[in-house]
């Protein structure tokens, strides 16, 4: 195999081997040795010395006499046995992972995959701000990913800590338990708030939902007057800051829960559940106003033309014309509002009472009165819904496109 990397969208001689994929790999090397070398408990010199030699040895037998595919693997395995000579089954761990990020840069460097995606005429400084700016957004994911991915495994604790004990950081089946996850099902201080969200957030969803889109289409009319200003007080509530908003509605729903128990003669808890309700959708509002609108951008405002000169009146229009098209938006947009008022603490905080009270707020409660660990149980299982929530948006996202023409996929 030649020592060279090639472009694979030109076919030619790009970098020496010596000079451009060795040196390279070898650096990249030393930072994960660098890392690996800490937990192995290795000095940070002698850690990286070890990691950049590593490096330098697999690029230059891995790219003479292994295809990218066996190579990558080879690589992934000879860093995992390594791993577990130095720390057991958790240094293998680390090893499958600093090997395969060692493997992948090892070819794509000696390839020329670092040139896929630009233009073939693309100077050096292109392509190196090209794959700068990935790696840029790849950092920013992990700084936004990494503090929830911590709490996933910390809810399997066995011990009742926040921190990551000896018998975890070994891999020990010891070390891990599904008792938190077990309180949470079967704690009544925990199902009761679970209920509460489970009640308040569908309604919240069903009205902003309503409100959203009756708001969304009619903006969208150019003939609205002052449709810009009206665009920016709907929204208002995602601007302006939540604690301003708290404060405003605490006042606001205050009266008019006085109102409904003194002369519609409701119950306290009752209309402590329509406020926080009221609240919640008045918070979701803007995110179903957001989404419906961009669905309504592409919409053909001749279709409902045509179905009016058809005879259609306009609640037939919208249901058969207008919402089967703009109904991803609406669903995106509800699923937001959803999302927003499971999770929300603040508002309810200031709006409802005791018989009101979330599973954010009952986590609030937990961690600053008693620490307990199945916050961090009730944490995974809000993530874990969140995800798929937004997975679901995303798949209704691309739909719309395929929909509207905007994509062939």
């Amino acid at each position: 195999m030649s020592s060279v990397a090639f472009n694979p969208e030109q076919g030619r001689p790009l970098h020496p081997f010596a000079t451009f994929t060795l040196p390279l790999v070898a650096v990249f090397g030393g930072l994960l040795g660098f890392i690996g070398g800490q937990a192995a408990g290795l000095g940070p010199l002698e850690g990286f010395i070890f990691g950049a030699v590593i490096a330098a040895a697999l690029a230059f037998g891995l790219t003479r006499f292994v295809a990218p595919r066996p190579g990558r693997w080879l690589a992934t395995a000879i860093c995992a046995a390594l791993g577990f000579s130095a720390g057991g089954f958790p240094g293998a761990l680390g090893g499958i992972i600093l090997g395969a990020l060692l493997g992948w840069a090892i070819y794509w460097l000696h390839r020329g995959d670092y040139r896929r995606g630009v233009p073939v005429y693309a100077t050096s400084g292109q392509v190196l701000w090209h794959n700068s700016f990935k790696f840029i957004c790849g950092a920013i994911f992990f700084f936004l990913i990494a503090p929830i991915i911590t709490i996933i495994p910390l809810s399997f604790n066995a011990q009742n800590f926040f921190t990551f004990t000896p018998e975890m950081l070994a891999l020990d089946p010891a070390g891990y338990s599904l008792k938190h996850y077990a309180d949470f099902f079967s704690n009544d201080a925990w199902l009761q708030p679970l209920k509460n969200s489970l009640i308040i957030a569908p309604f919240a969803t069903v009205i902003s939902v309503t409100l959203g889109t009756l708001a969304a289409i009619g903006l969208s009319q150019s003939h609205v007057p002052g449709r810009r200003a009206i665009m920016a007080i709907l929204i208002s509530p995602m601007i302006v800051p939540l604690i301003i908003s708290a404060t405003g509605m605490f006042f606001f729903y205050s009266q008019m829960g006085l109102f409904m128990e003194n002369y519609l003669g409701m119950s306290k808890t009752l209309t402590g559940y329509i406020k926080v309700i009221l609240a919640h959708a008045a918070l979701g509002v803007p995110f179903v106003i957001i989404t419906v609108t961009a669905t309504l951008v592409s919409f053909d405002q001749s279709l409902t033309r045509a179905a009016a000169n058809m005879g259609a009146n306009p609640v037939t229009t919208f249901f058969k014309i207008q919402m089967p098209l703009i109904l991803p938006g609406v669903i995106s947009g509800g699923l937001f509002a959803f999302i927003t008022s499971f999770d929300e603490v603040v508002v309810v905080l200031f709006v409802g009472a005791a018989a009101q009270k979330t599973l954010p707020w009952q986590m609030f409660t937990g961690l600053r009165e008693q620490i307990s660990p199945t916050i961090l149980a009730v944490a995974t299982i809000l993530v874990i819904v969140s995800i798929t929530l937004l997975t679901v948006v995303e798949m209704l996202r691309r739909r719309s496109e395929r929909l509207r023409g905007m994509s062939p996929g």
